[in-house]
Formats: C-alpha cells, structure tokens, sequence
C-alpha cells in the first residue's frame, strides 16, 4: 500500500527542492513535479515529492485521522 501525507511548506530552496513540516517534523523534499508552490502552501508527499497542492483544511483534517488510526492501532496492539 502507498501513501501520502500532507505537509506545509516551510522554506522554498533552489534546485526545486522545499523544507516541509509534517506533523512538526522537517523533511526536505523535490517540487520538481507541482507548479507554484509557496511557503505556507501544503502539499501531498509520497518518497520525498511533493505530488499535489492541497487545501489546508484537508491537510489538517487528514493528519488528525492519521494520528486517531495510530492510537487506535496502539491500544489494540
């Protein structure tokens, strides 16, 4: 199974690269593959690239999913 996560750009660096936060975790990824990008802006990642531009409000709302499976998945474990 794939997955992607969002992430909110944090710093544009040259050679279409950013510095993303996921969940309060700094990443460096490629944006070769999404036009426009802007510090603030979030985006699907999936294996260091930036695939989508998304709306915040998704991002947030898929984070907090992802955070509810995990504890989920700890306290049936």
């Amino acid at each position: 199974m794939c997955l992607s996560v969002p992430a909110k750009i944090a710093k544009i660096l040259p050679n279409d690269m950013a510095i993303v936060s996921i969940d309060g975790i700094s990443l460096e990824i490629s944006i070769a593959l999404v036009d426009e990008l802007e510090v603030g802006d979030c985006v699907l990642v999936h294996v260091g690239y930036a695939l989508a531009k998304i709306d915040p409000t998704e991002a947030e709302r898929t984070l907090e999913l992802l955070q509810e499976l995990g504890s989920a998945g700890e306290r049936g474990s």
